[in-house]
């Protein structure tokens, strides 16, 4: 039980995080959470660590945790890893594809479209950058999606704190055009759209950028287990 309400308050940290609810930088206090989910301190500390495993929480010794403030350096680190992966993620994507893999992804597409009308930033973001865990699921590796979603929970971090407008249309008609790709398995034009979309993301960023701050109790308002 205690390790599934650990799991449970790492999951609504994180959500909160990828949906900028709770910003860079952030001070998350241990009783201030702890009294927020109704749970022990201990169960919340367990969470944290948890969190700064994924590096989207820092621990920092007699001030306690924050939420992570990622550098110039690692945001183009991120990027670099993630064209690694995804470019050959697309290759592979390609060779095996089959209508109902783009049937799935052309429905996250339209759940991508709907939030945007609605104007509803979080969920927008957050299946902006799904969209590419989608991929590697569709394909069975459960491990490549499980490392493209700590990479994608930590870019949420970076483009919150160095984008300097938002791209999420953009990104948005880019996957449309990566699917498309896929489905005429293209493998050549896929592998180039998928590297273009990533490259467009990265270039987006502006690194001398003021960083965001919040507050916690009023961030929480809105995050629950």
């Amino acid at each position: 039980m205690e390790t599934s309400s650990t799991s449970a308050i790492a999951e609504a940290l994180t959500r909160a995080i990828v949906e900028h609810k709770l910003l860079p930088g952030t001070k998350l206090a241990e009783q201030k959470l702890a009294d927020h989910f109704g749970v022990s301190r201990t169960l919340v500390r367990q969470a944290l660590f948890q969190l700064s495993q994924n590096r989207l929480v820092t621990l920092a010794p007699a001030r306690g945790a924050f939420v992570a403030t990622p550098s110039a350096d690692e945001a183009r680190q991120v990027f670099a890893v993630r064209r690694m992966l995804e470019t050959e993620m697309t290759r592979a994507f390609v060779r095996q594809v089959t209508p109902r893999q783009i049937k799935a992804l052309k429905a996250h597409i339209s759940a991508e479209k709907k939030a945007m009308e609605r104007n509803d930033v979080g969920q927008r973001t957050e299946l902006l950058g799904d969209f590419h865990v989608v991929m590697a699921e569709q394909m069975g590796n459960t491990v490549l999606a499980q490392l493209l979603g700590d990479l994608i929970s930590r870019c949420a971090l970076i483009t919150l704190m160095y984008q300097s407008t938002s791209a999420a249309e953009h990104s948005h008609e880019e996957h449309e055009a990566i699917v498309a790709a896929l489905a005429a398995k293209d493998e050549e034009l896929a592998v180039r759209l998928m590297q273009d979309h990533l490259q467009h993301v990265e270039e987006g960023l502006t690194f001398d950028r003021e960083l965001p701050t919040n507050d916690l109790s009023m961030a929480l308002s809105s995050v629950n287990l």
